[in-house]
């Protein structure tokens, strides 16, 4: 017997953790319109998921701690709008080394580049803006690529230090470290050399 709408819904939300951010149309090929936006109502008057801004939800993040859902991943809501506009992005600088956790400061403004539209959505107190460019590293795989290139970029050549490396590379799962070296290859010049002592094997110098 196949699952409902709903259930699969339920599951795929689940599935993707907590965090997430979607819009009607990640589900797209489930089923109609209708019953889509009705089970994602459902779950948001259930407190299962949580509105964000108008067509985006989330599957809220929770802190023990604090005993309260904690403010939406923002990196998680700009691919959700990606998703559902068909655009390519990619971070800015001062966004890729927030999300890289190289920088403390909590942005009232989170860009990303984009081959879309010039847009602006406030969540929160933030400002999420994509800003349209032409996409210099848009062959890249891997969303992490693109987080370490604009990240060092951002940075400049005589500011990457020891501690940024290693900073990255404690933030980088190290089981995506070959497949980020081999994602980047097309990155030229000091950037590349700053990619390759990131992703370097444990034990190599």
């Amino acid at each position: 017997m196949t699952q409902s709408i709903a259930q699969t819904i339920l599951s795929r939300i689940y599935g993707s953790g907590r965090g997430w951010s979607f819009s009607q149309k990640d589900f797209s090929r489930l089923g109609s319109r209708a019953a889509i936006d009705l089970s994602l109502h459902r779950l948001l008057k259930k407190g299962v998921i949580r509105r964000v801004i108008r067509g985006i939800y989330d599957y809220p993040r929770f802190s023990n701690l604090l005993d309260q859902k904690l403010s939406p991943d923002l990196d998680q809501v700009a691919r959700a709008l990606a998703r559902k506009f068909g655009w390519r992005i990619q971070p800015s600088g001062p966004a890729a080394l927030n999300l890289m956790g190289l920088s403390t400061q909590v942005p009232g403004r989170f860009a990303y580049l984009s081959n879309g539209p010039d847009r602006s959505y406030q969540v929160g107190s933030t400002s999420l803006e994509f800003e349209h460019t032409a996409l210099k590293e848009s062959g890249f795989n891997l969303p992490e690529s693109g987080l370490i290139a604009q990240g060092l970029k951002s940075l400049g050549q005589e500011r990457i230090t020891p501690e940024v490396i290693t900073g990255i590379r404690n933030w980088l799962d190290p089981h995506l470290r070959a497949k980020v070296l081999k994602d980047t290859q097309a990155a030229r010049g000091w950037v590349y050399d700053g990619i390759r002592n990131i992703c370097r094997k444990d034990g190599d110098g």
